[in-house]
């Protein structure tokens, strides 16, 4: 159809994975100009140069045009091909940046998605590995993307600046996604957790463990945080350490929570005390905030439900994150589909802060993919 090849134009470096996600899974060509263009450093940055190169990688036939400025970007996408592949992720962004855009795009490859990523495992600026494997691979379980091939491992951990990471993403291909009705996220039952050191003493992680439990204890009987002391090669090339807290309802949400140490030469020495007791403090928050999917899962869900076969979906979310408004913008754009949103109120059992019920009928991609091949 003319409307699937129509360009989209864009001005501006913000949401530029949105951006070529939607653009791949949509397979509508893409111009983003103005990339920084104003600045002394005008253009695209190298871990955004970084990401490109990814989805050239998971994609067939890609066309990629960058101007010598690097301020203008043009993006014709190619196929999702998927397969065993490796990437090294640029250190100035977390090894989450990139995963967060593939979990999107790879249940829809040709061939099962392989990939071994190379970096930052846990930094304080995108969500960690940790968090992703605890909270994106269960909600993707919810759409029917489950079995053997489904993975997240992490073989070394890397802290910022120097990085030294890597993990390995596997997810199972999936001709169709079931709708979801998720609507009741249900009392929290359990809480587990993380609390890594890479060469540092092994002491810091008991004492992030001991200080998050003094909180948390006060609420809930059932809490488990696992203590990782990575040595040697498997510790990456800088020192830290940090904490990811996970929440767990009855009915299979899961809330979480992450913090992670100064990078060495960067700002004050974080106690270790501090760091567990503001991370506990901080699940509590997004405890608060609720909904069925925490809010770095928020887009994610939104874009399953959206591809998912023509049936209505729904899912119960907390208060949007201008990350997943300006997603839902998107997703108008390039798949002209609109939610249903309904604010709730809380009610008396349902404590908490406001939620959004998000409705909306899938479009059924299977068929759109066979349209463009």
């Amino acid at each position: 159809s003319s409307s699937s090849s129509q360009c989209l134009s864009y001005a501006g470096c913000n949401f530029l994975r949105q951006r070529l996600v939607l653009a791949t899974l949509s397979g509508r060509p893409l111009k983003i100009r103005k990339i920084r263009a104003r600045e002394e450093d005008p253009g695209l940055r190298d871990f955004e140069a970084s990401f490109i190169r990814l989805i050239d990688k998971v994609t067939n036939g890609s066309r990629i045009e960058i101007n010598q400025t690097g301020t203008t970007l043009y993006y014709q996408p190619g196929l999702l091909y998927g397969g065993s592949l490796e990437h090294d992720c640029s250190p100035s962004r977390s090894i989450g940046y990139y995963l967060e855009s593939l979990l999107c795009l790879a249940p829809f490859m040709k061939h099962p998605l392989k990939i071994v990523l190379r970096g930052v495992t846990n930094d304080q600026v995108d969500p960690s590995v940790d968090n992703l494997k605890a909270t994106a691979l269960p909600l993707l379980k919810k759409f029917g993307i489950d079995g053997e091939g489904l993975e997240i491992k992490i073989n070394r951990r890397g802290m910022p600046p120097k990085g030294g990471g890597e993990i390995l993403f596997a997810c199972p291909v999936r001709k169709v996604l079931q709708p979801i009705q998720f609507t009741d996220p249900g009392k929290i039952k359990r809480i587990r957790g993380t609390a890594y050191s890479v060469r540092v003493s092994p002491q810091m992680a008991n004492r992030m463990v001991e200080s998050a439990r003094g909180i948390l204890n006060k609420f809930l009987p059932d809490i488990y945080i696992y203590t990782d002391h990575m040595k040697g090669v498997s510790s990456g090339k800088s020192p830290g350490f940090g904490m990811c807290l996970i929440a767990e309802t009855i009915n299979g949400t899961f809330l979480s929570a992450e913090l992670a140490s100064n990078p060495q030469g960067q700002g004050a020495a974080v106690l270790p005390e501090e760091l567990g007791q503001n991370c506990a403090k901080l699940l509590l928050e997004e405890i608060y905030r609720g909904g069925c999917v925490d809010s770095t899962n928020q887009s994610l869900a939104l874009l399953l439900m959206t591809l998912g076969q023509q049936d209505v979906s729904k899912v119960l979310l907390g208060p949007l994150s201008p990350y997943t408004i300006e997603f839902l913008r998107h997703l108008r754009s390039f798949f002209q589909i609109m939610f249903k949103i309904e604010t709730k109120s809380p009610e008396e059992e349902h404590k908490g802060g406001e939620k959004v019920l998000m409705t909306c009928v899938g479009i059924g991609f299977s068929n759109l993919s066979k349209t463009i091949r």
